[in-house]
């Protein structure tokens, strides 16, 4: 295996650093979808999603930045050779962490926001399902105006 020279250390620590920045924006962004979800306007998720989408492709890359130039010295990937690289330097081990932190934070928020999108999506169907089943059944009135149910009569034209 090869051992990374101070520059290419460096490279590590900015990639970190650059990831980490970004997982805090992710983190943000999530936050304000979860309150988009909460309060039902859902006309405003589609300009969340679209940045969302824009920050996971960001994050993506500087996570495969990382990956090809640990993978360049003849490491493998995960935790254990992060901790390896980084172990003589504290500010980057501390990077590393954070990172961590941060991902694991954005997953637990990623799946609480998903939790709520598919409760809205069960109350939209409910919704659309109340509706269709009234459309295929319209109330029918007699002739003093009162609502009776549909069916049961004698279709137009029999005798």
């Amino acid at each position: 295996m090869y051992t990374p020279n101070p520059q290419e250390l460096q490279r590590i620590v900015l990639l970190l650093e650059a990831e980490s920045n970004q997982l805090k924006k992710f983190l943000e962004l999530l936050e304000r979808e979860e309150a988009v979800l909460v309060s039902g306007d859902t006309d405003g998720l589609l300009p969340i999603t679209k940045e969302k989408n824009d920050r996971y492709r960001q994050l993506q890359h500087l996570h495969d930045d990382r990956s090809m130039l640990v993978s360049r010295f003849g490491y493998g990937k995960g935790d254990a050779t992060m901790r390896n690289l980084c172990a003589r330097q504290p500010k980057a081990l501390a990077r590393w962490d954070e990172v961590l932190s941060l991902a694991a934070r954005a997953k637990e928020r990623n799946h609480v926001n998903g939790q709520l999108i598919a409760r809205h999506m069960q109350q939209t169907q409910a919704a659309l399902s109340v509706l269709t089943e009234a459309a295929n059944h319209p109330q029918l009135y007699d002739a003093g105006g009162h609502s009776r149910p549909s069916g049961g009569g004698r279709m137009l034209g029999s005798a």
